[in-house]
Parts: structure tokens; C-alpha cells; sequence
């Protein structure tokens, strides 16, 4: 089966925002530099996706003309290619030349995807139902994802460890296989 990394979000804009919080950052590096490694010793593409907000003022950490469209300066890799969108699904996102990453998966006869990136309950989670409903085989590499606390309209604080549990109670068996950082390639 072929395979592809989709490296959602994992933008600079992030460290602009008021929720950014660094305290499991290390964890998270460490997960995506050993999906990242593992797909290029197998030969896998990995994908890079970038959020961005194009008709936002230039001070906007998402705005293309803020400079933080890129890459966190932790993560260091080779995409094959990268999509840009404007939505939570990364299947949405559209590479230079106007393909949608749905199109190019297909075009490139992927049939599953691996899914890491910030943030695990929006754009991870939403990419990986719409995948999943678009008939790709979808791997969620958890530990691979980064969330930040939140707190509910009623007042309750949630962890990001709370967040991802609930990501993964719902994604797991019906949208997704649940897997970590060292099992994300395996069979």
C-alpha cells in the first residue's frame, strides 16, 4: 500500500499565538523528526501543508506576508511537495501550480495517509475524517500531533492530554488507526 506523510501545520504562525504553550513542544520534535526519518529511510513522501489566511493584514502570524508561513525552525526536512490552504482539511490545500492534495494523492496512487501536525482536534482530526470518508486509509500518529489546553464554554479546562485522548477515542477504528511515533510505519 502506498503511503504518504502529511506534515499539517506545523508553521511558525503558532508561536504567535496567545494559547502557544512550549511545555510539550520537545515531545512533539521528537515524535515528528522519528515519523519524518522513518518515511524517508522507506522512501515515503512526506507533504507539507501550511495554514494561511491570504486577505489578513500583514501583522496576522498567518498572513503570507507575515513571514511565519513556514516551517517551525525545530523541524528540518525535505517535503516532496508543498500545499497551502484555507480551511481545516488539508485535502482542501492547493500546491503552487493549483493541484489539490486530494489530486495529488491520487494522482501518485497513494491509499494511505500519515497524519501528524498542529493541531491535533482541528486540522489533524478534521484531514483524517475527510480522508478517511475520501476512501484513503488513514494512520494518526498521535504523539505526532500538538494541541494546546482549552477551556470549554461552561468553564472546564481541558489538558491537551485530554484533547488528544478524545481525538483518538473518536477518530479510532472509524476514521483512523491510532498509532505513535514508532509504530506510525509499521505493517
Amino acid at each position: 500500500m502506498k503511503q504518504a506523510v502529511l506534515v499539517i501545520d506545523v508553521q511558525e504562525s503558532f508561536r504567535r499565538r496567545p494559547y502557544w504553550d512550549e511545555k510539550e513542544l520537545p515531545a512533539f520534535y521528537a515524535a515528528l523528526r522519528q515519523v519524518l526519518d522513518q518515511a524517508a529511510a522507506a522512501r515515503i513522501p512526506a507533504l507539507r501543508i501550511f495554514h494561511h489566511e491570504p486577505d489578513a493584514p500583514a501583522d496576522d502570524p498567518f498572513s503570507p506576508q507575515s513571514g511565519l508561513v513556514r516551517t517551525l525552525d525545530e523541524i528540518q526536512y525535505a517535503p516532496v511537495e508543498t500545499f497551502h490552504k484555507t480551511v481545516h482539511s488539508a485535502l482542501y490545500s492547493r500546491a503552487q501550480n493549483g493541484t489539490t492534495l486530494e489530486h495529488w494523492l491520487r494522482e501518485h496512487g497513494i491509499e494511505e495517509v500519515i497524519v501528524c501536525g498542529i493541531r491535533t482536534e482541528q486540522c489533524c482530526e478534521t484531514t483524517s475524517r475527510h480522508a478517511s470518508d475520501a476512501g484513503f486509509q488513514v494512520r494518526f500518529v498521535t504523539d505526532a500531533t500538538l494541541t494546546f489546553p482549552m477551556v470549554s464554554a461552561a468553564g472546564r479546562r481541558y489538558s491537551a492530554g485530554d484533547i488528544r485522548d478524545r481525538t483518538t477515542l473518536v477518530l479510532d477504528g472509524r476514521f483512523a488507526r491510532i498509532v505513535d511515533a514508532a509504530g506510525a510505519l509499521a505493517g
